[in-house]
């Protein structure tokens, strides 16, 4: 015991002072002085395992040096799992996207799934890995876990986390047939002036743009109202510019507008066009202008529109706000919006490291507000209510096939 002891104290003195590999090499060589029973003994008093020491052993034997300042071979150590199981971010990808949302002012995404039960779902498709693997996954794909925390924005219906499996299938469906799909949107009105907007540019020291004192504008002060299309396919994104009121006419009319100016040269075959939108606000699925003007557009260009409505309280998980809108955000932070040329210049010249591309157009029609849509012009309406949630779910084709 007193021998064990003092090569205990042995290795204790020069262990600070070596590397991974010269302990190693130091423990091995040690253990073949002792003959028979000497990895287990010098195992013990120095606390390295018994597969270090002989892997020195083995190193001592083979007689071959490292280069300076390596303490293993090129390429040796554990791999990094997405290098050993090369499917494995592919697979994450694929599972947490239908459960990933994002903030319409920020390209940050975050997932209410917590990293164990990604983990285990993992593991049963041949993924064995950690939960706290996953969390650094996540990470690096500038993910934000939340657990299972649901976000503030009202009462949360119970269909609504069905309502989201059942978007991303119809979305998946839509796209694998070739057909477009497009998530549409008003972003919140502007204000045209000298107002200050939110956020920072960099411009010559001391010498900040000035802008209003105030931002308390008179209801004669001109508003913009983009009306935003973000193609799923294509990463594109169209946005029509209002300058009178946000109706479910005018969001029609931006819908018709990308249609003629991208949709139907890019899908000239499509029979059918799937709609995501949220479930309020002028694409809202209890507004009958919405539904009446989607009945013309269907009659002049000889689509099938589906649409699919996120529930209530969950309109910030559009996929166009935060593919589309919170770039075009980025892209004018800082910049006082002074005119309409203004808008549509820099809403044009957004683009993102992914290729996102965004065309524009100013739309100075009027719409008029509270439009009556009769019982007489809904019955004319061919719409068929889907089987889960007709109300949310519905498609609406058209009276002719041959389009205007």
């Amino acid at each position: 015991m007193e021998l064990l002891d003092r090569l205990a104290l042995k290795f204790a003195a020069v262990w600070p002072l070596l590397d991974e590999r010269a302990r190693r090499i130091m423990a091995a060589n040690e253990a073949q002085c002792w003959g028979h029973g000497g990895v287990s003994i010098v195992s013990r008093a120095s606390g390295l395992s018994r597969k270090a020491i002989a892997k020195g052993v083995a190193e001592i034997k083979a007689g071959v040096a490292l280069p300076e300042g390596r303490i293993r071979r090129v390429g040796a150590g554990r791999k990094n799992i997405t290098v050993s199981d090369p499917g494995l971010a592919a697979a994450l990808d694929q599972l947490i996207e239908p459960e990933t949302r994002g903030d319409p002012e920020s390209p940050l995404r975050w997932i209410c799934t917590s990293t164990r039960t990604v983990a285990a779902q993992l593991s049963r498709r041949g993924h064995p890995v950690s939960h706290a693997k996953i969390g650094q996954l996540l990470r690096r794909q500038g993910y934000s876990l939340q657990g299972n925390r649901k976000g503030e924005e009202g009462e949360d219906h119970p269909d609504r986390d069905a309502q989201f499996r059942h978007i991303n299938r119809e979305v998946k469906r839509a796209l694998a047939a070739g057909n477009p799909v497009i998530s549409v949107d008003t972003k919140k009105k502007e204000l045209l002036g000298n107002y200050s907007n939110s956020g920072r540019q960099w411009r010559p020291e001391k010498d900040p743009l000035k802008t209003n004192g105030h931002d308390f504008p008179s209801p004669a002060v001109p508003r913009a109202y983009p009306y935003g299309v973000y193609d799923f396919a294509r990463n594109t994104g169209f946005v029509n510019v209002g300058t009178d009121h946000d109706t479910g006419e005018f969001a029609v009319a931006s819908i018709r507008g990308w249609w003629r100016h991208e949709g139907r040269r890019l899908y000239p075959h499509a029979p059918c066009l799937l709609i995501t939108a949220d479930g309020g606000g002028s694409n809202g699925y209890r507004l009958r202008i919405w539904k009446l003007s989607l009945q013309r557009l269907a009659n002049e260009t000889g689509l099938s529109i589906s649409v699919c409505h996120f529930p209530p309280g969950t309109s910030k998980w559009n996929k166009v706000e935060h593919r589309l809108f919170s770039f075009i955000s980025s892209n004018w932070r800082g910049e006082p919006l002074r005119d309409y040329e203004t808008i549509v210049n820099l809403i044009s010249h957004t683009t993102t490291a992914t290729g996102l591309k965004v065309t524009c157009r100013l739309d100075r029609r009027k719409y008029a507000t509270g439009q009556k849509v009769t019982d007489v012009e809904m019955q004319s309406v061919n719409v068929k209510p889907g089987k889960f949630h007709g109300e949310w779910n519905y498609t609406i084709r058209p009276h002719s096939n041959q389009p205007i």
